[in-house]
């Protein structure tokens, strides 16, 4: 690779910051060695290998690379590392590379087969659900997640179903934030069931934490999970059935109708082409993958407005957030 005869510009410096980063932490997501960084304690490279499965002096090289990147950092014990101080702004900002590029990579890499049999292609080709997971929690963990997470805390709501709920993580913190508060994590995948489960133990609010293995659709023929619900929240998982609007519509309904009274939902997604000048750019990929690769076709910051209003909510607000074209919806009984 050649360098430019004229001095670089800081732009293009921050350019290849984020690029190597976000490659040096998706090499580590793909080891499994994402779980060590990210506990934010000291380790070395016989705990990354123990951890991972891997031999020692392999962990030992890529920790020298994540050492000469500066994200980690010597402790002062011999062979111990820390993560570095701005690691986790690091990662966030790597997320959306890691999003963008690793978790849509099938899409990516079969563009050609999604335009012309887009049925055939997505039997053919399927998204990592790890890379799905570890990208999106890089991002969210700063962009999404903390605005759902302050609305329901401030709330007080003591009874909270989260519609789904991954491996639990919003919801377990929202129950660690008060011991009276009750939970119900509702997922359709086996995986994340059982780790919500595991985390739930580790975090000791097994006893007050309900995990429900089933889609968000079920709720139209049985709404248990979110009957006397004082909060319901839901990070990007609404968007999976708004395409159709009568499943959209009875979701919404009987959601509406579980709630207790003065209930609300607080619902983070993503609108279609969002055309701020600051949201445009991540906002136009966000929207085309989703239309072209995943068949989901976001509405509008007023067609989600509207379809809140035409379920019987009593207002609904929209608040922007962080991550490019995201919307926190509030939907009050």
């Amino acid at each position: 690779m050649s360098r430019p005869s004229s001095p670089e510009s800081p732009s293009m410096k921050r350019a290849a910051d984020i690029a190597a980063v976000a490659v040096l932490l998706q090499i580590g997501a793909e080891l499994g060695a994402d779980q060590v960084l990210d506990a934010g304690q000291a380790f070395d490279a016989a705990e990354l290998a123990r951890v991972t499965g891997l031999p020692q002096h392999g962990m030992a090289e890529y920790l020298t690379a994540l050492s000469a990147a500066g994200l980690v950092a010597e402790t002062g014990a011999p062979g111990e590392y820390r993560p570095a101080d701005d690691y986790a702004q690091r990662r966030y900002e790597a997320g959306y590379v890691s999003w963008s590029m690793s978790a849509n990579y099938p899409f990516v890499e079969h563009a050609r087969a999604f335009l012309t049999d887009p049925a055939a292609a997505a039997k053919a080709h399927h998204r990592d659900g790890r890379r799905v997971a570890v990208s999106s929690k890089w991002v969210g963990e700063r962009d999404f997640y903390p605005g759902v997470f302050e609305h329901v805390n401030a709330s007080g709501a003591r009874k909270v179903t989260d519609l789904g709920a991954g491996a639990g993580g919003l919801l377990i913190k929202l129950l660690r934030q008060d011991p009276e508060r009750h939970g119900v994590a509702l997922d359709l995948s086996g995986a994340a069931c059982a780790a919500a489960r595991e985390a739930s133990v580790a975090a000791g609010v097994e006893e007050r934490l309900e995990v429900v293995e089933r889609p968000i659709e079920s709720l139209i023929e049985d709404r248990s999970p979110v009957e006397g619900a004082e909060a319901i929240q839901a990070c990007f998982v609404m968007h999976d059935v708004v395409e159709d609007d009568a499943v959209f519509q009875g979701v919404l309904g009987a959601c509406r109708d579980g709630l207790a009274p003065g209930g609300f939902m607080a619902v983070c997604d993503a609108v279609r082409y969002a055309p701020d000048e600051t949201e445009r750019r991540f906002s136009a990929l966000f929207t085309y993958l989703h239309a072209n690769f995943m068949d989901i076709r976001l509405p509008t910051e007023a067609a989600w407005l509207e379809k809140f209003e035409t379920a019987g909510f009593s207002s609904v607000k929209c608040l922007p957030q962080p991550m490019p074209g995201a919307r926190l919806f509030i939907a009050t009984k």
